[in-house]
């Protein structure tokens, strides 16, 4: 018995992962940090403290956001979404880069309205020491939130994860900031580094809109993950069997995939079925959580190439329809 003939390997299921604990870990850090950064505000009266708190607030709201869309994701496919609703974390990261705009208007206007009345800053070694605190609760889940996006290929911890990290950042300049006011004494500087850290927010808001928007436009897989499925379609390409039609795209967790399988006409369908189980079963071996879709045709019909989707990826380094066979 070949192992084209065979029985079919089991298929492996693809369980969706809770990742609803990564967003009420990142909704304990943004209450903490809020009031860790309102009270190092209140005690300076620092412009610049205050966009940092208010940039945490944002956090909060993203992290309830980002906690409602994982857990409508992660919910199995009905008889009205019978693809499921992996997708709905692509809106968690466009609502998130929306109040990323909103919080960078905020902080823009009270920045310039700072700089119109500078103010005198008080209690600043407390408030700087607060924030330094605040900053490192941060920065420790921002690492969590994108070691387990990029496991788990979550956009919503992805975002997450960069918003927070962003807001580590902000936070070291407003330090770097409230501090050269101590030092120099030209308290226009406090307001100046919160405008600056306003424009810092926005460049991250345009970031996640887009990535979130390429999503739901069913963006393709990463080049990398394309070498590793081509790298087996190629490797199964012989004088009887062949590829074509490859296509690929994201959504939330899930990874997709459909390409058409050229195989002899004499095959018989078993023989062609058990066939592309075994090629299913490889390639979602080696990409986890890989999705395919085969489409089983005759190699010799000529008709088997005029249905090659005008994007593509390529597989065999060269235009697919040139591999048609002649007619007769």
């Amino acid at each position: 018995m070949t192992a084209h003939d065979s029985p079919a390997p089991a298929r492996r299921t693809r369980d969706k992962v809770d990742l609803t604990k990564f967003a009420w870990l990142s909704i304990v850090a943004a209450i903490l940090t809020i009031t860790l950064k309102a009270g190092a505000w209140v005690m300076t009266g620092s412009v610049g403290l205050l966009s940092d708190a208010a940039e945490s607030v944002v956090n909060l709201v993203a992290a309830v956001v980002a906690l409602i869309a994982l857990r409508v994701a992660i919910r199995p496919a009905t008889d009205r979404f019978l693809y499921g609703r992996a997708k709905a974390e692509y809106f968690s990261a466009a609502v998130e880069g929306v109040m990323i705009f909103v919080a960078a208007a905020v902080i823009l206007v009270t920045a310039v309205e700072r700089f119109l009345n500078p103010r005198e800053l008080e209690n600043v070694g407390w408030g700087l020491g607060i924030s330094v605190i605040a900053s490192l609760v941060n920065g420790g889940v921002a690492l969590v939130l994108l070691r387990a996006g990029k496991q788990h290929n979550s956009i919503t911890l992805r975002a997450d994860g960069k918003h927070l990290m962003t807001d580590v950042v902000t936070s070291a300049g407003v330090l770097v900031g409230v501090a050269l006011v101590v030092l120099t004494g030209w308290e226009r500087l406090d307001p100046l580094v919160a405008f600056a850290v306003g424009i810092n927010i926005i460049i991250t808001g345009i970031g996640l809109i887009t990535e979130s928007v390429s999503g739901l436009l069913d963006k393709a897989l990463p080049d990398e993950e394309h070498e590793v499925i081509t790298e087996i379609l190629r490797r199964r390409t012989d004088d009887t069997v062949t590829f074509h039609g490859l296509q690929t795209r994201e959504a939330g967790q899930e990874k997709h995939m459909n390409v058409h399988v050229l195989v002899p006409d004499e095959w018989t369908v078993k023989r062609g079925h058990d066939y592309i189980e075994h090629l299913e079963q490889e390639l979602m071996e080696a990409l986890p959580g890989l999705i395919v879709l085969t489409h089983l045709e005759p190699i010799s019909d000529p008709a088997s190439y005029e249905d090659i989707p005008e994007a593509h990826v390529p597989i065999h380094g060269e235009d697919e329809t040139a591999l048609r066979p002649p007619r007769h």
